[in-house]
Parts: structure tokens; C-alpha cells; sequence
């Protein structure tokens, strides 16, 4: 059965994201995403920065990767691997920089291993991901016209909604 308090639902135009979240890698960023989950504050957020092959990141109420909540997060790194699914948090060149924004790997990144804090994994939905609008490889992944996040919801609170309907 899975912890739906730590299991998000990324609803994308062409399906539903699941992932698992990880608090016993990255308790306080786990902590803090659900707290901007809860809050809406990904809804409607674009994939402003897509690599073919390698990451789609969002989390920018900006759009350009230079916005974030306003809440700084300590880095939490682990031993666990940028996999194809991991999901991470983004960042500056301050290991401390972290804020809103993550990034969903498309394929394995062992050179940002131990340096990005993982708090998540795609457990299901992967191939939504795999649609989302690429970017200019010479823009740095800059997407023109980007894909969104349509909502965002700890399923705990969606399947209790239900389970109360």
C-alpha cells in the first residue's frame, strides 16, 4: 500500500505524474514541498527549462529559473542516484540555494549524484513526463511556449476527499 502522505499526483494536459516521496532522504524539503503543495503553489507553473535526454525542471512562479517561494532550503544529500525518474531539487552554484524549483531526470546523471538533494521518485506516469516540450539545447534548455503543471495534490488529501465523498 502506498504512504499517500508522501505520494504527489503532477497533473500534466497528457495524464497524471505519480511520485513517491522520499522523507528519509530529504525530510525538510519533503516537508517543505508538501507545504507548497498544499498551498497551490505549483499549479500552473511551467517546465521552463527542458534538456532532451537529460531533466525537465519547473518550480519557477517566474518562469526564466530565477523565482522560487522565498524559502531557502538546506541541502540534503544522499547516497541515491539521478536515475532515469529521480526527482530533485534545483538549485545555484550554493549547495544551501534550493527553494521551489526540481527537476525530473530523463536518463541517468551520475556527475549531479550527491550533489543535488533527491527527494523523490516517478513511480508512475513516466511517459507524461517524457512528452514535455523540450527546449533549445544552445539555450540552455529554455522552452519556448512551455508545457504546465495543470495541478499539483499530496494524494492524501485527494483520496481522503474521496473516501469523505
Amino acid at each position: 500500500m502506498a504512504d499517500l502522505e508522501n505520494t504527489l499526483y503532477l497533473d500534466l494536459a497528457s495524464g497524471r505524474v505519480v511520485i513517491a516521496m522520499r522523507p528519509d532522504f530529504a525530510p525538510i524539503t519533503c516537508a517543505r514541498i508538501k507545504e507548497l503543495v498544499r498551498g497551490g503553489f505549483y499549479d500552473g507553473l511551467s517546465f521552463h527549462r527542458v534538456i532532451t535526454g537529460f531533466m525537465a525542471q519547473t518550480g519557477d512562479p517566474k518562469g526564466d529559473g530565477t523565482g522560487g517561494s522565498g524559502q531557502r532550503l538546506r541541502a540534503e544529500f544522499s547516497q541515491e542516484r539521478h536515475v532515469r525518474g529521480t526527482v530533485s531539487m534545483a538549485r545555484a552554484s550554493d549547495p544551501h540555494s534550493a527553494d521551489s524549483q526540481f527537476f525530473i531526470m530523463f536518463a541517468p546523471a551520475p556527475s549531479l549524484d550527491g550533489k543535488y538533494t533527491v527527494w523523490g521518485s516517478v513511480i508512475s506516469g513516466m511517459e507524461h513526463v517524457d512528452r514535455i516540450r523540450k527546449g533549445d539545447a544552445a539555450r540552455n534548455g529554455v522552452v519556448v511556449n512551455p508545457d504546465r503543471i495543470e495541478r499539483m495534490q499530496v494524494a492524501a488529501d485527494v483520496e481522503g476527499d474521496a473516501a469523505r465523498a
